[in-house]
């Protein structure tokens, strides 16, 4: 039996595989391109001594990154011999190469950029979409006040008190973790806890520690509705974000010794693949047949009025449930804007209108989305939810309904590139 040589983890408490030589280069590469672009790592749970030896060395240039970055990419075909993480390491090690690159003076036209960012080409939808979607709020929700007023009003009425927040969020996390655990199983050892944080830009966010280990935030700053708990619950927690890293980090990293799985990067393929699971996966946690019974019960643990008239809660989750799409298809005008304001040169001002008048935001609303689309960071991540849902939902679909969970099942273990899930075999 060969014996794996481990290593102190970040954190001082757990050991990891230690790194081949590509996995080594990879994460060197990554931590020193943080150092430029901060917040680009998202997580790491790897090699202490690697993050001790970036922070103590001295700081890379750009434009020595991006040759790392190159040079990187050319051992993969000779030193890597699995396809599937060779393709994986091959789309990644891109994607720091072109954010190095901008960042030496060498920048793409936008729309290239987030292609080689994400290996996946983004698309700008006809406002006849999102028209269309407005349309049929408007038939759900009548009346003569602005569509923009009529969903504040209807979300205000389905807001879950923020006394109940995190009690209501723990039991509904509990319950989808175990119809992930029926689904997808659990590596050994996983756990989550959730906290309540204010002055944040995010509603909730997965902060994952490694050891199977996540805190979940939930922002009790913003307003949070029963409906959206249900996709905070499913995206941060089971069968998303956390399940996920937890897997791939017992699967990949443990188990096969892959360290490049022991860091999370923004703007990388990574990324559209883990958000767009993370939003499909309120479909297993939470399935269509069964969301309306569960929205029920939710509007009664949240002590909402509504709950006291049994009629009026059921159409309340009935009418929840037909908006739900049509506001998700409003809500991918996020990618269009972004493309007018970086690809096609549009104001501030034009694309605040923008949204005001063709996605239906509120003003303040408006100006939040606005402000993370021109965020230097986040301008290219903005289209990671809607194509990457978009993308799985095609690849999911492709396979019978009885295959479906199975298939998604592969997310949580595999490193796929979006090529990977393109093709409908």
């Amino acid at each position: 039996m060969t014996t794996i040589d481990r290593v102190p983890a970040v954190g001082g408490t757990r050991t990891v595989p230690a790194p081949d030589p590509i996995a080594h280069e990879y994460l060197l590469l990554a931590l020193r391109l943080e150092q430029h672009i901060p917040g680009l790592v998202d997580g790491y749970f790897g090699p202490a001594d690697l993050k001790a030896q970036v922070d103590m060395g001295q700081l890379r240039s750009p434009a020595r990154l991006r040759h790392d970055a190159a040079d990187l990419r050319a051992r993969l075909a000779t030193e890597v011999t699995d396809p599937e993480r060779r393709d994986w390491l091959d789309a990644q090690v891109l994607a720091l190469e072109t954010q190095a690159a901008a960042l030496a003076g060498d920048a793409l036209p936008y729309l290239e950029h987030v292609a080689r960012c994400f290996a996946y080409a983004p698309p700008r939808h006809p406002d006849a979409r999102f028209e269309e979607a407005a349309a049929r709020i408007d038939g759900h929700l009548p009346g003569e006040a602005p569509l923009t007023e009529r969903l504040a009003a209807w979300d205000a009425r389905l807001q879950i008190p923020p006394d109940r927040l995190a009690d209501l969020a723990t039991w509904l996390i509990g319950r989808f973790r175990e119809s992930a655990a029926a689904l997808f199983g659990l590596p050994e050892g996983e756990a989550l806890s959730v906290s309540l944080v204010t002055e944040q830009s995010w509603s909730a966010y997965n902060w994952f520690d490694g050891g199977r280990r996540s805190r979940i935030d939930l922002n009790t700053d913003l307003p949070v509705t029963v409906a959206g708990l249900i996709r905070i619950a499913a995206h941060e927690a089971y069968p998303g974000h956390h399940l996920e890293q937890a897997w791939k980090e017992a699967d990949l990293v443990d188990e096969q010794g892959r360290l490049e799985a022991s860091i999370l990067l923004i703007n990388t393929p990574e990324c559209l693949i883990s958000e767009g699971l993370a939003d499909l996966g309120q479909r297993f946690a939470s399935p269509p047949g069964t969301r309306a019974d569960l929205l029920v019960e939710l509007y009664d643990r949240a002590g909402l009025p509504i709950a006291a008239d049994p009629t009026a809660a059921r159409d309340a989750a009935e009418t929840t449930m037909a908006l739900a799409p049509e506001r998700d298809i409003l809500a991918s005008i996020r990618g269009n804007a972004a493309i007018l304001r970086h690809a096609d040169g549009r104001s501030h001002d034009a694309v605040l209108e923008y949204l005001c008048d063709v996605g239906r935001y509120e003003p303040k609303t408006a100006a939040k989305r606005l402000a993370f689309i021109e965020d230097p960071l986040w301008r290219t991540y903005v289209f990671v939810y809607a194509e990457g849902e978009a993308l799985l939902e095609r690849w999911l679909q492709a396979v019978p309904e009885p295959d479906r969970a199975a298939r998604f099942g592969r997310l949580l273990h595999e490193q796929l590139t979006p090529a990977a899930v393109t093709d409908p075999g």
